[in-house]
């Protein structure tokens, strides 16, 4: 197992971490000289910084072959699944199986409460937030609700995008960045179910809901989780 401080401070250089989420949300298989070109950086720099995220398991590498002769190059690509740093050692993540089976176990009862909890909990970090800026969420403006959801949004990777409609405004999201997608395989139901329980609190204790519908899931092997939000 990698020691947390290798990760760290692998991560902690700011061009290299910027690789890293720009690869992570774009889920496609990136060349040296691709890096270099979108961060405008010497290739041998680009390299440098590939091989780091490979050496703490952020990035895999394979040789993919151009179809033009000669060598075959090298592509990266982020890993999905992420890591966990904790201070000592803990087992967070099989923590989480085991409640998520527990749930699954004590049948449509528990995950009912469980959608009821994750709702409150999306309330909570909201409320939070306003507390954090001491501002009343009955004096806010839209445009601040909307700085509001971005903040949290920032936490989980996704960015809401404002569309005017002459039925009202539309907020459409894209999560690329799935905080539990390493239950997604063994729980996909049950985890997309508290996770989107959790996303409806964020943006119905804010805004006035009319609609919140899925429209793209990684379950179905689309790229992202695609929300709409009619308000």
């Amino acid at each position: 197992m990698l020691h947390p401080l290798k990760i760290t401070s692998t991560l902690a250089d700011e061009t290299r971490f910027s690789i890293y989420q720009y690869m992570l949300q774009e889920k496609d298989s990136f060349s040296v000289q691709n890096i270099a070109d979108q961060f405008q950086i010497h290739p041998n720099v680009a390299r440098l910084h590939l091989t780091k995220l490979n050496e703490i398991d952020v990035i895999t590498s394979e040789y993919e072959k151009t179809g033009k002769g000669g060598r075959p190059g090298r592509k990266y690509k982020a890993v999905t699944n992420g890591i966990a740093l904790t201070f000592p050692q803990r087992n967070y993540e099989e923590l989480l199986s085991w409640v998520l089976e527990i749930i699954i176990e004590l049948g449509e009862d528990a995950n009912t409460i469980g959608k009821k909890i994750c709702y409150k909990k999306g309330v909570e970090q909201i409320q939070s937030i306003l507390s954090k800026r001491q501002r009343d969420k009955a004096l806010i403006s839209f445009d601040e609700r909307v700085e509001i959801i971005t903040e949290a949004s920032s936490l989980i990777g996704y960015v809401p995008v404002i569309l005017d409609k002459p039925e009202g405004k539309t907020i459409r999201f894209a999560v690329y960045n799935c905080p539990f997608h390493s239950q997604i395989e063994k729980h996909a139901s049950l985890v997309c179910d508290l996770h989107e329980s959790f996303l409806k609190g964020q943006f119905e204790y804010l805004f006035d809901v009319q609609e919140f519908a899925q429209i793209d899931s990684m379950i179905e092997s689309c790229k992202y989780c695609t929300y709409r939000i009619d308000i």
